[in-house]
């Protein structure tokens, strides 16, 4: 399971340390594309294929369908840990993240995300605010 919340400088190349405990559960090759709200999601092999299989399964007849599907695999890319521990982030994928410098790696249960450290701050203190309606609205996924 991916948990915590660790902080890492990207270089000059647009590497970056991948958390020891993440390389564990992500392996030595794994699967980075864009996320939502302007990071980046890892993806271990085995749950990259879970999730294709269920975006196979969207009709791709509805153009909300395609249009993701499109933007969620055109952006995704196989990324190896260096001897390091550092993988190479893609130019576009640091461009859809904002990735500069500064960075958060997230655990989020089965994958990982990447934030600049900016954006995460930004997301963190207005989540913060509403983190008790959004435990709330729970109930509706019958949590």
């Amino acid at each position: 399971m991916l948990i915590g919340e660790y902080f890492h400088t990207l270089d000059k190349k647009g590497r970056v340390i991948v958390p020891a405990r993440f390389r564990d559960e992500l392996g030595d090759e794994f699967i980075i594309t864009r996320g939502l709200d302007n990071c980046l999601f890892l993806y271990h092999t085995r749950e990259w294929a879970k999730l294709e299989s269920k975006l196979k399964a969207l009709p791709f007849t509805k153009a909300e369908a395609r249009a993701f599907m499109r933007l969620f695999f055109s952006g995704a890319s196989e990324v190896e840990v260096d001897k390091q521990g550092r993988i190479l982030i893609p130019p576009s994928l640091r461009e859809h993240a904002g990735l500069i410098k500064d960075t958060v790696f997230i655990g989020v249960s089965s994958r990982a995300e990447i934030w600049s450290l900016e954006n995460w701050e930004k997301y963190s203190k207005s989540s913060d605010l509403s983190f008790e309606q959004v435990a709330e609205k729970m109930m509706d996924f019958n949590f």
